[in-house]
């Protein structure tokens, strides 16, 4: 059985409290890029359930969900330039694809 870790009090850091929870109750695990999460079943049935919730609540509301795209391209990107201020360092770039160098860079979304 895994020996659980100690969970950081929510009022002292709200985001190390998250992180402790979904690690100690197994929902989740780091990938092998920076910023990637892997979402064991336990968190993803969890997520669907949440989903199912919210597309209900929607149809209520006749409010229509949407996908966006993962890539974002750099021009449409820098419109946005003040809103990312956070998350700049952290952009995962796509600058070639198939051995091919693309004349704009492209970004993974920041968000989900």
């Amino acid at each position: 059985m895994k020996k659980l870790e100690k969970i950081t009090p929510q009022q002292e850091d709200f985001a190390k409290w998250y992180t402790d929870v979904i690690k100690n109750g197994d929902l989740m695990a780091y990938g092998s890029s920076k910023g990637a999460i892997i979402f064991k079943p336990l968190s993803f049935g969890i997520w669907d359930n949440i989903r199912k919730i919210a597309d209900e609540k929607f149809k209520e509301k006749d409010v229509a969900n949407v996908y966006l795209p993962l890539l974002i391209p750099e021009g449409l990107l820098q419109k946005e330039k003040d809103h990312l201020e956070g998350f700049n360092p952290e952009l995962a770039t796509v600058t070639e694809v198939g051995g091919k160098k693309l004349a704009e860079k492209f970004f993974i979304r920041p968000t989900s």
